[in-house]
């Protein structure tokens, strides 16, 4: 069914050049055109593009020493810092394979990931090292490199900066030694971009048992040029080892967001996930932006750095946004320098995207992405009035979407009409490691099905109902988790919230709402209940409702429903 997009970004090209590379060429190009500007500043620290080139180049060369051989896989288990960056990139230039670990990631899931890939070299944090540890005796891993954060300030500033330096464990390598060690000469490995793979990106594991998402170099690049050129506009150009742009007739720099080699973005999605890896340090990479990288996420530490950095950008989740706007500082602090605001990863609230524009006058986008398309699906247009509320956004480029019914996907259904999304386009996944059984079911003649509900609108925006597997048989009917969550965020106490379903006789799936309220707010569960179910129709009313503390998380900030439903099946759980 060919869509038409009436609301098309003005200069941004529907089809682009990709230019067939392997990802670290991303930083190569950014030093070379941009050597003096800074890359990364973490805790005062500055690295500049070409420092951190000659930086990933010098652990490249240590790794290739050490035996790391192309094809090989290999775990960052790190939070957000300087290490990170040169580890990513120093293991993609001698060939390895990118494999993500969460920091807060339980002993168990730790040894699943790293005996799923086959991981034979882990680099981590000697302060988070004890949860490792225990578990890589059980893995392949042949050689343990550590590195502590300490490293990242220099002696002089000790006396105000008194972290403790841990020690590192005998028989480990120490990180900042091994890229004193070696000279900034990276291995010769030939990369074919579009065989070779550069991640295996781990879905997040709140449906079933995590799956590695094959992602090679080419895919990789082919998100990144997505995300970049929607914002900067213009057609991809690789000339002399550099990444740029071309644009079509009557298109300027003047016409788009960003200035290219200009931007400060402020950094807290983590690394270690899909939205971080592409969208917080290659893409941003690419036009040349300086990242200001937050380890964790510190609300008010990130408030007070918007005066300081003055970003044009930041972005991440909606539990970035939940806690922002209902912080004094949301209020006290200047917004106006903000170019653009970015959430994705999880749907955000139609109550929270109207509060962040009220404050901002610049951009606000939502964007649809999910592991096995790489990075993004689709985004917003990025001007003031191209965010549709509620909505997704339109497809990137050379991306088709298309609904199909949630039973046969076969059947492609009209517009407006509510199914399960497909996507086909450059940037969708290889395949699941070692999966083929579950590659095949979800990849079908090109096109992905994601799982995920939804329906296009006449102008070709994408609107996301719910996870298909989420979504309640209640009587009979079909209810969607999300169209519950929407009524309850509305409410004035209430920061976010989650509905689940619980097997029960009478009702098939009875939905159950957890409510986590925002600071010093008084509504209690009976009140909320009533509240939620005069706006609803009667055959969705939820059954229950609990208030909590904090409702689980992973760092990517998608709540973790299992755990919730995990909860509500218990046989002492009464609806």
């Amino acid at each position: 069914m060919e869509k038409i997009y009436t609301r098309w970004p003005k200069g941004v090209f529907k089809n682009l050049t990709y230019p067939e590379i392997p990802l670290f060429e991303i930083l190569r190009s950014g030093a070379r055109r941009w050597p003096t500007r800074n890359a990364l500043i973490f805790g005062g620290m500055e690295i500049t593009f070409l420092e951190l080139d000659q930086l990933s180049d010098r652990f490249a060369a240590a790794l290739t020493d050490l035996g790391v051989a192309k094809g090989d896989r290999v775990a960052i288990h790190l939070p957000n810092c300087p290490q990170f960056a040169i580890a990513y990139y120093g293991l993609l230039k001698c060939g390895a394979v990118f494999v993500p670990l969460s920091p807060l990631f339980s002993e168990r899931e730790l040894k699943m990931q790293m005996n799923d890939a086959g991981t034979e070299t882990f680099i981590g944090l000697n302060l988070l090292y004890a949860a490792p540890q225990k578990v890589l005796p059980e893995t392949p891993v042949k050689r343990v490199i550590l590195t502590d954060m300490t490293d990242c300030y220099p002696p002089l500033s000790a006396p105000v900066k008194p972290l403790p330096r841990f020690p590192i464990p005998e028989g480990v390598l120490d990180f900042t030694e091994l890229i004193a060690r070696y000279p900034a000469q990276a291995p010769d490995v030939a990369i074919e971009p579009k065989a070779d793979l550069a991640h295996i990106a781990y879905t997040g594991g709140t449906t079933g048992t995590p799956k590695g998402v094959m992602i090679t170099h080419y895919k990789g690049i082919v998100s990144c040029c997505q995300m970049n050129h929607w914002f900067v506009g213009g057609d991809v150009a690789y000339e002399n080892g550099m990444l740029g742009l071309k644009r079509m007739e009557g298109d300027s720099d003047e016409d788009h967001a960003f200035a290219i080699g200009l931007e400060t973005s402020l950094v807290v999605a983590p690394w270690f996930h899909v939205m971080g890896i592409y969208g917080y340090l290659n893409q941003p990479f690419m036009k040349g932006s300086t990242l200001v990288v937050f380890p964790r996420f510190d609300l008010e530490e990130f408030m007070k750095a918007i005066p300081k950095y003055r970003p044009a950008v930041f972005g991440g989740a909606p539990q970035l946004f939940v806690p922002m706007v209902a912080h004094p500082l949301f209020e006290e602090t200047d917004l106006s320098i903000v170019k653009l605001v970015v959430s994705g990863a999880a749907p955000i609230s139609l109550a929270l995207l109207e509060k962040l524009r009220a404050k901002i006058p610049g951009i606000i986008c939502e964007a649809y992405g999910l592991s096995e398309a790489t990075s993004v699906a689709t985004i917003s247009p990025a001007t003031r009035d191209g965010l549709r509320l509620g909505s997704a956004g339109l497809p990137v480029q050379d991306t088709e979407i298309r609904i199909v019914d949630p039973d046969d996907d076969r059947i492609e259904l009209p517009l407006g009409k509510t199914g399960e999304i497909c996507i086909k386009g450059p940037q969708i996944m290889a395949g699941y490691w070692k999966r083929p059984e579950e590659t095949a079911e979800v990849l079908k003649d090109g096109w992905l099905l994601t799982g995920d509900i939804g329906y296009m609108d006449q102008d070709g925006y994408l609107f996301i109902v719910d996870r298909k597997k989420d979504m309640l048989l209640c009587k009979g009917h079909n209810v969607y988790p999300r169209d519950l969550e929407e009524v309850l965020n509305a409410h004035p106490d209430v920061m976010q919230s989650a509905v689940v379903g619980k097997k029960d006789e009478r009702y098939g799936e009875a939905p159950v709402a957890f409510v986590q309220l925002k600071p010093g707010a008084t509504a209690t569960e009976a009140e909320l209940l009533a509240y939620a179910n005069e706006n609803i129709a009667f055959y969705k009313k939820i059954r229950r409702l609990v208030i909590a503390d904090q409702l689980p998380a992973n760092m990517a900030g998608k709540i973790l429903r299992r755990e919730l439903r995990d909860q509500v099946q218990a046989t002492d759980f009464v609806v």
